[in-house]
């Protein structure tokens, strides 16, 4: 729980930071004499929204190389057989994903690997030494079949736009509910008093936990395509059930924040809604279903 307070608290203080600098610019005269200007109102909601989430994107190849340590493999000369397989691997994989070849990197670490990057053929795909050492060639493969589908999918892009949507309504919303208490019910009627500000940073905390379950469920519905997409790579379900399989008996080596959506494996939290990651044996359970039809 204490990693989804340090999200939560993360987003809410970009929105909070954006606001501040657009009242400071003068771009939130959306409180008239006459009321609320809504156009107004929801433009000033989408660049606090969308900024934060685009920014974070663009910047998430150097920030996960930099925040994990990951090491890039230079394709032409890789240091052994291990990194010139990994490197064959995954460029097979994207030709068959139809995608531009992502750099590849390796990281010092416990089992897991993750993909990110803001454009589909200019992506990185990372494996861990934990994961590496703990699994067949087969079984990385299929993990690494698993990042490619997240690339192939765009889920770091249709992530980042669902969170800029979320955070949108989260703002826009939680100005208009500040306006009618501030209004309405403690009837304020010059300016805007300190209930407006109070309700506003109440509902930001409120709406933003109720948009996190909504990005969480979408991530995991994007594990399950990314699942199924491996399959589709490998020319069969069974590596990546393996490979699952064997995930879920080891301890899932921890990503910083930004990436835990985008690891092979996450820990599943006590409050599941907030979960980026499916339980292992409910994605094994969804290839096998796939298999069977």
């Amino acid at each position: 729980m204490k990693r989804i307070f340090l999200f939560l608290m993360t987003n809410l203080a970009v929105m909070v930071v954006l606001s501040v600098t657009l009242n400071i610019l003068g771009i939130n005269r959306f409180i008239t004499a006459n009321g609320l200007d809504m156009t107004q109102l929801l433009a000033f909601s989408a660049v606090v929204g969308f900024t934060g989430s685009i920014i974070s994107l663009l910047i998430s190849k150097p920030m996960a190389k930099w925040s994990t340590g990951a090491r890039v493999i230079n394709p032409a000369s890789p240091a052994n057989s291990t990194e010139a397989w990994l490197v064959d691997t995954v460029h097979q994989l994207a030709d068959r994903a139809g995608i531009g070849h992502p750099e590849v990197a390796i990281y010092e670490g416990e089992p897991n690997a993750f993909a990110t990057g803001a454009f589909k053929n200019d992506a990185l795909v990372a494996v861990s030494t934990g994961l590496l050492n703990s699994m067949t060639e087969e079984e990385v493969a299929a993990v690494l079949g698993h990042e490619v589908a997240h690339v192939a999918n765009g889920d770091m892009v249709t992530l980042t736009l669902i969170q800029g949507v979320v955070n949108t309504f989260v703002v826009f919303l939680s100005r208009v509910v500040g306006y009618v208490v501030d209004r309405v019910i403690l009837k304020n009627e010059r300016d805007v008093g300190i209930g407006y500000y109070i309700s506003v940073i109440v509902c930001e905390i409120v709406f933003g936990i109720l948009a996190s379950i909504i990005v969480a469920w979408f991530s995991r519905q994007r594990e399950y395509r990314a699942d199924a997409g491996a399959a589709q790579l490998m020319g069969s379900a069974d590596p990546m059930i393996h490979a699952l399989a064997r995930l879920g008996g080891l301890t899932p080596g921890e990503l910083p924040q930004q990436l835990n959506a985008s690891g092979i494996s996450g820990k599943v939290n006590v409050a599941a809604l907030f979960s980026t990651h499916p339980p292992i044996e409910h994605r094994i359970n969804a290839l096998r279903a796939r298999v069977v039809q």
